[in-house]
């Protein structure tokens, strides 16, 4: 069933013009729209191929001439790109897992499962479980025992978490996600190599290895509300108190959070971001894909770093920065366009040396 123009322009909070009786159906790229497809042609330069498609009509930007692109119905919002969010919101039919608790589901002692909650396929709620009304969990999932997750929370196939962690409202987890297991963490009997190399900044290692021992994860994972967690992304249990993950925090796909790690609220984390042991991140951080965040770091509110970035001293709130090592993104500007002057400034050199030669034979 589809929805006219108008009623998704006054859920978006956005401008209709033209045939706002139209109804649509889907969305599409302008080159693919047919007729009951909302042609999504938010920048000039999407607009361009819309007389490749046969979208009627389509979302475009402020100031756009709709009439003028041939179409019969518009929806321009004020910002676009969040309007996508709503937009996409509003036409997402779901994951498709079949409601109830499957057959095959293992429940454990004295687990709580609320009201409208779905179970997959060989799913394992371990004993006291909580899980929240209305939360709907795919096949394969593992709650781990004395774990809690909020209302409306939706766990994708293999999910895995483990015991006594804590999770928030609406938390998305997408396949493959692991929480609270066990973290890196090991010690050996006498001061070791790596501890030697950080003291003496590499000029000393041991001269003989030892064996490395475990120490156990007695902690667990906090996760606030409204947090969403990419496929395979992994946070590691604290040593003795929890990791936490503060509200609406986004990480996507293999993510590793290390054991005692606290991030803020509103961070969103690109593919492969990893933060080590006991770093504390703030509020509305931005990392990019690949930054690595070394162990006992901290990283200030609203800080950006760059994709691939590895992050080696304290970052102070508010700063932009790139590179290895991290540092502002200005000054990592300078240094790459100086390293790039440097095989000419050679050459400059290496003829000035011969000169010299030339003029002092006895050098």
């Amino acid at each position: 069933m589809g929805q006219t123009i108008s009623e998704i322009a006054e859920a978006l909070g956005a401008k209709a013009f033209g045939d706002v009786s139209i109804e649509i159906t889907g969305v599409a790229e302008p080159a693919d729209a047919g007729p009951a497809d909302l042609a999504l042609a938010t920048r000039r330069k999407y607009a361009e191929s819309l007389s490749a498609g046969r979208a009627r009509a389509a979302m475009l930007w402020e100031g756009a001439d709709w009439q003028a692109l041939g179409l019969e119905a518009a929806i321009i919002p004020a910002r676009p790109r969040f309007a996508m969010a709503g937009l996409t919101a509003a036409l997402d039919k779901g994951p498709g897992y079949t409601p109830g608790i499957h057959p095959s589901a293992i429940i454990g002692d004295g687990a709580d499962i609320g009201a409208d909650v779905a179970i997959g396929p060989f799913s394992v709620i371990g004993a006291g479980a909580r899980i929240g009304a209305g939360s709907t969990l795919g096949p394969q999932v593992y709650v781990g025992p004395e774990s809690e997750i909020g209302e409306n929370a939706l766990l994708h196939v293999g999910v895995k978490i483990g015991p006594r962690v804590r999770i928030g409202a609406r938390l998305i987890a997408h396949p493959g996600a692991t929480i609270g297991m066990d973290g890196f963490s090991f010690v050996t009997p006498e001061v070791n190599s790596v501890e030697q190399a950080r003291e003496s900044l590499g000029s000393k290692v041991e001269d003989e290895g030892q064996s490395w021992a475990r120490i156990h994860s007695l902690g667990a994972v906090e996760i606030g509300d409204d947090v969403e967690l990419g496929c395979n992304t992994c946070i590691d249990a604290g040593t003795i108190r929890a990791t936490r993950i503060g509200n609406g925090t986004k990480i996507d796909n293999l993510g590793h959070i290390g054991h005692n790690v606290v991030i803020g609220h509103d961070c969103l984390f690109a593919g492969m971001v990893g933060v080590a042991g006991s770093s504390v991140i703030g509020n509305n951080v931005v990392l990019g894909g690949q930054v690595g965040v070394t162990d006992n770091t901290i990283v200030g509110d609203r800080v950006v770093a760059g994709g691939a970035s590895v992050i080696l001293s304290k970052v102070p709130a508010g700063r932009v920065v790139l590179g290895y090592p991290a540092v502002r993104m200005d000054q990592h500007v300078d240094i790459y366009k100086a390293l790039r002057r440097l095989p000419r400034m050679m050459d400059e050199f290496a003829a000035m040396k011969a000169r010299l030669a030339e003029l002092d034979p006895g050098e």
